[in-house]
């Protein structure tokens, strides 16, 4: 499995990609994130799904511009990557699916292309067809999402700064981790400002953020024993009453 998370605020997006690749009982690392950019072109790719789909379609799109194809908004290129996912569903998905494998392949693509006017981010399926996230939705995971969303949904909106956006992104990977062994270090984070057309990444090890970690975990203990009590009262009060005519 594996845990990518794309975020969108007003003042830019926010990248989070796992490096775990799990192939049976064997583990290895490595890097799930593509980045291309140049001048008024900045754009990332993360992909959850088959690895050799992803590699093939990530290898047919690098090759349309390393020969000079040039897309001038992000949607286009995301069409042309979704073109690329469908190119590699043609040639190898009846073999994959004769040995036991589904044809998977998930995509979140973010960036700023020279006449977007904003920054943008897409949602692209197997099928390769896409969704844009608007205001509504200023996130999107692919991979193992079940654990790592309920912080999101409370404390981000498009609001967030990018600072607030990559910590809430690391607490939900976080929470994520814990829960699933197909999910862990290192993680690579990719930060993009608003018509900046210039992306940073970054690597971060286990022993970076351990400390964020177990800070985060002392919190949410001391969260836990400040809550009200009255409210369960009832309950434990019951609980001794019947215990006690037994």
């Amino acid at each position: 499995m594996t845990y990518c998370l794309g975020i969108k605020v007003k003042e830019g997006l926010v990248a989070i990609a796992d490096t775990r690749i799990t192939a049976g009982t064997n583990t290895t690392t490595k890097k799930k994130m593509y980045v291309t950019q140049k001048d008024n072109h900045s754009m990332f790719i993360m992909t959850s799904g088959l690895r050799s789909v992803r590699d093939k379609a990530v290898h047919y799109f690098e090759e349309q511009i390393s020969e000079g194809v040039v897309y001038n908004k992000l949607y286009k290129a995301v069409n042309a990557f979704g073109e690329q996912i469908k190119r590699v569903a043609e040639e190898d998905r009846a073999i994959l699916e004769r040995s036991g494998f589904k044809f998977n392949l998930n995509t979140i693509v973010g960036g700023q292309l020279k006449d977007d006017k904003e920054h943008k981010l897409f949602l692209l399926y197997s099928e390769g067809n896409w969704v844009e996230l608007d205001q509504g939705s200023p996130y999107t995971i692919i991979g193992n999402s079940g654990q790592g969303k309920a912080i999101l949904n409370r404390v981000l909106n498009e609001e967030s700064t990018m600072k607030q956006a990559l910590k809430a992104g690391f607490l939900s990977f976080d929470s994520t981790r814990v829960s699933n062994n197909d999910v862990d270090f290192p993680i690579d984070v990719v930060l993009y400002r608003k018509d900046s057309f210039k992306m940073i990444e970054h690597r971060y090890e286990r022993e970076d953020l351990q400390h964020v970690a177990n800070a985060w975990a002392e919190k949410l203990r001391e969260a836990l024993d400040d809550m009200p009590e009255e409210w369960i009262e009832q309950s434990f009060e019951k609980y001794d009453t019947k215990t006690a005519e037994q």
